[in-house]
């Protein structure tokens, strides 16, 4: 079973339904409420460890009731949570999310996943360096997304940048990557506005794998552009499905697929994850995945 090391946010999300969204200094009636676990990273290391992968988490929690719910609900996926640290006085990193009138509003508390930092990744550096792939993403502060790709580049561990929330990534950060996963959208913003997409994809054969949702996914081989298509699915919710491709991506090379098959494998787990409620809820096993066909 290959490594898959997480570094990245733990959340959990608090979601209200209502009919009416509410204005200022007004109080309406919801219909539902719930707690969600959430955070980009968690979601990926749930992707990986439910498809077979021994995945580990590197991350912040508060020490609060969230924290625990949090931690939890990683165990009960098999998460290898030894690696997370409580923190005292801050909270667990939240999401306020308020669906009303066919559309949402989200406040995003960042809390202890702004305690990711150098000291962090120093404490747990040989963690990190055991691992087989690193996953990482940008709901932690860039310091440490930074520190954390140049001690895997120096000492050959392959990572897996996933580029979200999407800000300019600097040349060391793309050279120090193994592979980047960005959408369509997070691929100008990542290599700035005005570029030439397919011309920077040439310059990073292999590394830019670019989702590209119901169109599949596109990368350079280093001779063409491949591209892999998406799966016909009848589509309940799409939240999650790009940390569950990741998740993906990652259990799959660390078993030793090519590239190609492992994006492929990817693109299956995250046509799966689509026809269900939920991100981590509703991310596929292993066994689902292989009886799907």
């Amino acid at each position: 079973m290959g490594k898959v090391v997480v570094v990245g946010s733990i959340n959990v999300d608090m979601v209200f339904t209502s009919d009416i969204r509410p204005g200022a200094g007004e109080t309406v009636l919801g219909n539902t409420f719930s707690l969600v676990p959430g955070g980009k990273g968690a979601n990926q290391a749930v992707a990986s460890s439910k498809l077979g992968a021994d995945s580990i988490m590197i991350g912040c929690v508060g020490a609060d009731v969230n924290g625990s719910f949090a931690i939890d609900n990683l165990n009960s996926a098999k998460v290898n949570t030894e690696y997370i640290d409580v923190i005292h006085g801050v909270p667990t990193g939240v999401a306020n999310i308020v669906v009303a009138e066919n559309d949402n509003s989200i406040i995003v508390i960042s809390g202890a996943n702004y305690e990711v930092n150098r000291a962090v990744i120093d404490k747990y550096k040989n963690i990190i360096l055991s691992a087989d792939i690193v996953l990482l993403q940008l709901e932690i502060p860039m310091e440490a997304v930074e520190y954390t790709l140049e001690l895997c580049k120096k000492n050959n561990v392959d990572v897996i940048l996933n580029p979200a929330p999407a800000v300019e990534l600097s040349s060391e950060m793309i050279e120090n990557a193994t592979y980047i996963t960005p959408n369509e959208h997070e691929l100008k913003i990542i290599l700035g506005k005005d570029c030439d997409t397919e011309e920077e994809m040439k310059k990073y054969p292999n590394k830019l794998i670019v989702t590209l949702g119901a169109h599949g996914v596109k990368y350079f081989d280093g001779n063409e552009f491949k591209h892999i298509s998406s799966y016909k699915v009848e589509v309940a919710d799409t939240t999650g499905a790009g940390d569950t491709f990741c998740g993906a991506l990652a259990s799959a090379l660390v078993k030793g697929d090519r590239l190609e098959d492992a994006i492929m494998f990817a693109n299956k787990a995250a046509a799966y994850a689509i026809t269900k409620l939920g991100a981590q809820s509703g991310m596929p096993t292993l066994k689902q995945l292989m009886d799907d066909k």
